[in-house]
């Protein structure tokens, strides 16, 4: 991610967005300040690993009272967040499709879905989730016309490559893709994978052989 002609690394922005989550919840509970190493218990990372982050988007607290949490949160929202609120696309609207963009409805103003894509002919046209839906076929158009720049996949393997040329062709520069494959785009679309198939089996290989190893 670029500030400006900063480049932040991608697990600094992960642990700003997770930092500033942490905040909101404190503002709403009247906290006013934080040290950093309350921060950094709360997000289960080093007093010195915050100081960093914050370094990074040019945020530094007072030796007394620590951070200020309603305007470090606004920091790091300016930084997260852009000038502009962000137009995303959900391809793949079966239960996972919907259940993501139910989710997403309101929780962040700067992150919009604005349209949703699935092949089914019966969900074409209509208002799911607070959405509209369009037939696949319409992905470039709609992209353009809607000045969509990210895009969450949630469709087959097998279709899913397919389905990311066609975001990447129209103009699209991020891409989440929970399909259960490897993605290959340009070096310019910013991409995320996130398989939930094989996270629960990492997880539950682990949790196996933790339970195995307490049992000898």
């Amino acid at each position: 991610m670029r500030m400006g002609l900063i480049l932040i690394p991608d697990k600094t922005v992960e642990r700003l967005s997770l930092y500033r989550w942490l905040l909101e919840v404190r503002v709403e509970e009247g906290t006013i300040s934080l040290f950093s190493h309350q921060l950094a218990a709360l997000a289960c990372v080093t007093p010195a690993q915050v100081r960093r982050d914050l370094m990074a988007i040019g945020y530094s607290g007072s030796p007394n009272r620590g951070y200020m949490v309603k305007d470090l949160a606004a920091s790091i929202a300016r930084v997260l967040d852009g000038n502009e609120p962000t137009r995303v696309a959900l391809v793949g609207m079966g239960n996972l499709g919907r259940a993501i963009v139910s989710f997403l409805r309101g929780r962040r103003t700067s992150l919009n879905v604005v349209a949703t894509f699935d092949n089914n002919e019966k969900k074409h046209s209509r208002i799911i989730c607070g959405v509209r839906c369009y037939p696949q076929n319409r992905i470039e158009q709609v992209v353009e016309e809607e000045r969509i720049s990210v895009a969450i996949l949630t469709v087959p393997a097998d279709s899913a490559q397919l389905v990311a040329d066609k975001l990447v062709a129209s103009g699209v520069t991020g891409i989440l893709n929970y399909a259960p494959v490897p993605l290959r785009v340009p070096d310019w679309v910013h991409l995320e994978n996130r398989d939930v198939t094989s996270a629960l089996e990492k997880v539950s290989y682990f949790a196996r052989n933790t339970a195995e190893g307490n049992n000898h």
